[in-house]
């Protein structure tokens, strides 16, 4: 006959099948966190101008909605979001500098380049404009900023926005090399750091609209310059190469480059607005 377990035995058995029921029900929940932990995802080298305005908290979701990827955010400049690719630490740059994409596409780190949309570029300055600047054409308002003492603040970090503020410098005839205006800052720092030590000096600073609708801390600075046709600002979207980076998700990125052109992709970049004012243009080609 087998031994019957002692009362020892017997007490030991009952706290270890306590143990289990207290474990089981638990084991459910450990289901959705690790399906959460897999769900599909990419990243995304972007401009801190997407990020700032708001348009990525309308934008990402929609995309997520229509197809359960995710997209991680890394926020800086344009030159640096394109080293970003370059080093294939990101599967798709979302940019705003047309000659340094197209660069990216000829160096082989993308296959295409698309349009996506557009916004502008504004002068904001001090609402009091001691020089003078306020208008629709930006080199002759560059060139009185040159001819002052004003604070201008510049980002001076090779981003989108600091490559068109070089180009419209150089269009307005002004060697930033050889001579900067008396009160040229370069901050290297991102769109709302250099809009912050605008509106504390009260100077003059350009910016991309959305970026300035956005921004709270605007203290003196209004809109000065605005509507010139050289301050147009468009955006562009890459998918970094699978051949230079095989273990990219490019797969899931081309659904993002694809989605982003799309009708709902354009639809929704062309819904966000700030105040009941659009930012963002969508321009895909059809």
């Amino acid at each position: 006959m087998r031994a019957l377990p002692s009362q020892a035995n017997r007490a030991l058995l009952r706290r270890l099948f306590a143990a289990l029921a207290l474990c089981t029900p638990a084991a459910p929940l450990l289901v959705p966190t690790l399906a959460a932990a897999q769900s599909p995802f990419i990243v995304m080298a972007s401009t801190t101008s997407t990020e700032q305005s708001g348009l990525f908290k309308a934008l990402l979701p929609a995309f997520k909605q229509a197809t359960g990827i995710d997209v991680r955010v890394v926020a800086v400049g344009t030159g640096q979001a394109l080293d970003t690719g370059r080093r294939g630490d990101a599967d798709v740059v979302f940019v705003h500098d047309l000659a340094a994409e197209q660069k990216f596409v000829s160096e082989g780190f993308a296959t295409a380049r698309r349009n996506v949309m557009t916004n502008d570029f504004v002068l904001v300055g001090p609402k009091a404009d001691p020089a003078g600047a306020r208008g629709n054409n930006i080199a002759a308002a560059l060139k009185k900023l040159a001819g002052g003492n004003q604070p201008v603040i510049s980002r001076g970090d090779k981003s989108g926005t600091h490559a068109a503020e070089l180009r419209l410098w150089t269009a307005a005839g002004v060697d930033l090399a050889s001579a900067k205006p008396t009160g040229y800052k370069a901050c290297g720092c991102g769109m709302g750091q250099a809009l912050n030590l605008g509106s504390s000096l009260n100077g003059y600073v350009l910016t991309d609209r959305g970026s300035w609708l956005s921004f709270r801390n605007r203290g003196e600075l209004t809109v000065l310059v605005e509507g010139d046709k050289s301050l147009f600002n468009q955006y562009g979207v890459m998918v970094v190469s699978p051949l230079l980076f095989p273990h990219l998700k490019s797969g899931l990125a081309q659904q993002f480059a694809d989605w982003v052109v799309s009708p709902a992709g354009q639809a929704s970049i062309n819904g966000y607005r700030i105040g009941g004012e659009q930012l963002f243009f969508g321009n895909a080609a059809p």
